[in-house]
């Protein structure tokens, strides 16, 4: 018998046969996981498993490469972002974000606590900032994380505006030269904390997308994003 306890956000959920749930929750020290909540479509379990809701997950199976059941217990509910057009459009683009990008039972530690900072400040002032940057940190995790603290050309640190879309490499104007229509804006005020106006916002989204699509495509076979997160792009640009 295989077993183990962990903490986990929701992810996605599903009905399965007549009560039970299939649902698929990243956490904390196991990664991304699926498993069937026997009773997980009923009136006492439905909302726990609601998308971006946090649990206490008990996750057990025969053999270790089968689906397997999970208990759950409630820890942390974000209903309240229902209220929130923007805000649920930012928990559902994490969410489909983290389906496809992260492959399966593969731990990502340090991809947790920014995931539950970046959902527990939803709403709030600054999220979407948070949202553009836990991106970066996605990309990272998934092994390809942006160098944007020196030019590649000049080794400079200062005066960087450009990021090649093939290396994710940061690049100076001097060092882009003719190439510069080549590259990829970089967001004035992206590597340091703090708000980014509405055009560095939309240049910095612009900037994941390419390499979050590309990485992908590589990983799953998918040539687009998930819709939750164009949805969000959209949103986003419409709202500032």
């Amino acid at each position: 018998m295989m077993d183990w306890q962990d903490e986990g956000m929701v992810i996605a959920a599903r009905p399965h046969g007549e009560s039970a749930a299939i649902i698929e929750v990243f956490t904390r020290s196991h990664g991304r996981h699926a498993g069937v909540v026997r009773g997980g479509a009923g009136r006492r379990l439905a909302p726990v498993l609601q998308p971006g809701n946090q649990i206490a997950a008990v996750w057990r199976a025969r053999l270790g490469d089968h689906l397997g059941s999970f208990t759950v217990e409630p820890v942390r509910s974000r209903a309240h972002l229902m209220a929130d057009r923007l805000a649920l459009a930012g928990l559902s683009a994490v969410c489909a974000l983290l389906h496809v990008a992260l492959a399966e039972r593969e731990p990502h530690p340090a991809l947790w606590p920014p995931t539950m900072a970046l959902l527990d400040g939803l709403g709030g002032a600054g999220w979407a900032e948070a949202y553009l940057r836990w991106e970066l940190q996605l990309l990272a995790e998934m092994g390809f994380g942006l160098d944007l603290s020196v030019c590649a050309v000049t080794g400079a640190t200062a005066g960087l505006a450009y990021v090649s879309p093939k290396t994710g490499h940061a690049v100076t104007a001097a060092g882009a030269g003719d190439w510069a229509d080549r590259l990829l804006p970089l967001p004035p005020g992206l590597t340091s904390p703090g708000p980014l106006d509405p055009a560095a916002l939309q240049q910095g989204l612009a900037l994941t997308a390419h390499f979050l699509t590309r990485e992908i495509a590589a990983l799953t076979g998918r040539d687009a994003l998930p819709e939750a997160r164009g949805r969000l792009a959209d949103l986003l640009a419409r709202s500032r």
